[in-house]
């Protein structure tokens, strides 16, 4: 089965954040991400990490105001100072956390910016983080995130768009993150989708859908999916990014049994 991981973001949430370490760890499981690490000092997460022999695996770059509905900067021309700025500032973390991948959110385009020069500051921006991150030996992750219920008017809403980006970068450091639930949304065809780009994902994320639950809750067959990972001979990590819908150890059933 593929090597799994709790996303702390989204489980565990009955409890503070720096104790959900350990709940993941009881829960059997070897690795974590999270979206964000920047409201703790970056080894206090460590120090989790650490304690409870867990792995982390990847988090996001600052996403500008997350509270006031920001996704992402990285498609505003007016913030490329911030972004560039976050970019550094992932960096930092990563090196202190032992992460070697980040996921960059491409944002919300405003309704008053033109298609083009989103997309070129995008692609401008994405360009400078991958330099940044080769220096380090650092992977630059885009994900494509629906945009049909959970983030209307988000720049990368399908597995196309974030292909068309990667082929104009000049970098051999970025890959798409394939989150199944988003692009179950959008596109359906998951498995032959991810056997069609496995070159070129370096990070896996799941939840059931409808409802963004765990996985039986929903439409998508997690049994097939898993095992086609295994046939494809995948070799990262697949992080479980849902909202549980009950206590989150009562929705780990499909975790026990894929292992």
């Amino acid at each position: 089965m593929p090597r799994f991981a709790a996303n702390l973001s989204m489980l565990f949430t009955e409890v503070p954040f720096l104790e959900r370490y350990a709940r993941a760890r009881a829960a059997g499981f070897a690795a974590v991400e999270y979206l964000f690490p920047y409201d703790w000092p970056a080894e206090q997460l460590a120090e989790q990490l650490r304690e409870q022999g867990l792995t982390q695996v990847l988090f996001n770059l600052p996403p500008g105001d997350w509270q006031a509905g920001e996704r992402g900067i990285a498609c505003l021309p007016d913030r490329v100072e911030e972004f560039r700025a976050g970019v550094d500032q992932g960096i930092a973390y990563a090196q202190v956390l032992g992460n070697r991948q980040l996921n960059c959110l491409a944002g919300l385009k405003p309704a008053d910016l033109d298609e083009q020069t989103a997309w070129e500051t995008l692609v401008a921006n994405v360009q400078y983080a991958a330099d940044r991150f080769a220096e380090t030996g650092l992977t630059l992750c885009l994900e494509a995130i629906n945009s049909r219920v959970d983030m209307p008017g988000f720049m990368l809403d399908t597995t196309g768009k974030v292909m068309a980006l990667i082929e104009e970068l000049d970098a051999d450091n970025v890959r798409l993150q394939y989150d199944v639930y988003h692009m179950q949304i959008m596109e359906g065809d998951v498995i032959r989708t991810m056997e069609c780009l496995l070159p070129w994902i370096g990070h896996i994320q799941l939840a059931d859908n409808p409802g963004r639950h765990e996985p039986g809750t929903g439409e998508i067959n997690f049994s097939n999916v898993f095992a086609a990972l295994d046939r494809m001979g995948y070799q990262g990590w697949v992080s479980a990014e849902y909202r549980p819908s009950l206590e989150t150890e009562d929705t780990l059933s499909w975790f026990r049994s894929a292992n």
